[in-house]
């Protein structure tokens, strides 16, 4: 494993303005060397949160997220820089590289101008038992003590980790996104959404590999609260192409959507 991990206890270690170390926390569950996808997701989301020049009138509505290779437990430096600047409408680029250069993440933040109390509120997705209701849940096994698995809490409505199909299960960050900084709503919902598949799987994990080089969340209510939901399922296609999707919730209610692409193959 490598040695260039910070012992922080949180997922990130800020280096300096743009650079960051992760820890073990952000160790995902199929590769010693590589990180889950959730944390660097919310290591871009907090980015475009925290960037010079961001309006406190814009909300992000929508990520969407490009996962161009593994993510190394190794530093990463955040880049980014505004795509689209209008009265209503902003889009902003974001990107993680390891020292060197070499990319391997990249994401692109819609956020809208709000204004609070101008309309109805609807929101029509299915219900899900609420935290209270729902029941603690072994994850599958890891050959690690340390990684996401540990840092993250996780309960389910519906389903488990070592059931098939779609099941609904409430995430909260045990650690934050980063040491010594306050948890934005945002970064637990990003830290949780890539775990769509993982939650919701339909074939064994110990005979098919599952890679998503993707991630989309979109947003319709700004989460509020520790827990997410996600209500998730997968369906996959003889020829190696799946998907996953879920509805997402805290505590109050619906706050939006997540999807992900999905690559499936059988391991050997």
């Amino acid at each position: 494993m490598t040695g260039t991990i910070s012992g922080a206890e949180a997922f990130f270690e800020q280096l300096s303005q743009e650079r960051f170390a992760p820890t073990g926390y952000t160790r995902g569950p199929w590769d010693a060397d590589s990180q889950h996808a959730g944390p660097p997701a919310a290591l871009l989301g907090r980015a475009v949160l925290l960037r010079p020049g961001a309006r406190e009138d814009l909300r992000v509505a929508r990520m969407t997220f490009e996962i161009l290779r593994p993510v190394p437990l190794q530093p990463l430096t955040v880049a980014t820089r505004v795509l689209r600047a209008g009265r209503s409408v902003e889009l902003v680029e974001v990107s993680l590289a390891v020292d060197g250069g070499t990319e391997v993440m990249r994401a692109t933040a819609l956020s809208i101008r709000t204004a609070p109390g101008s309309v109805p509120e609807v929101a029509r997705e299915p219900e899900v038992a609420p935290v209270g209701r729902s029941r603690p849940a072994p994850f599958f096994a890891v050959p690690w003590e340390q990684g996401y698995h540990s840092a993250m809490e996780f309960r389910f409505a519906a389903g488990s980790f070592l059931e098939r199909g779609p099941a609904a299960c409430w995430l909260r960050m045990r650690v934050p996104l980063v040491a010594g900084e306050k948890t934005d709503p945002l970064d637990r919902v990003l830290v949780a959404a890539d775990s769509i598949n993982g939650v919701s799987n339909e074939l064994d994990f110990t005979s098919h590999l599952f890679v998503n080089p993707d991630l989309t969340v979109n947003l319709h209510r700004h989460p509020v609260g520790e827990w997410v939901c996600i209500d998730a399922r997968t369906a996959v296609a003889p020829d190696g192409i799946g998907a996953a999707e879920a509805g997402l919730h805290d505590e109050r209610g619906p706050i939006g959507r997540a999807a992900q692409s999905l690559f499936v193959a059988a391991r050997g």
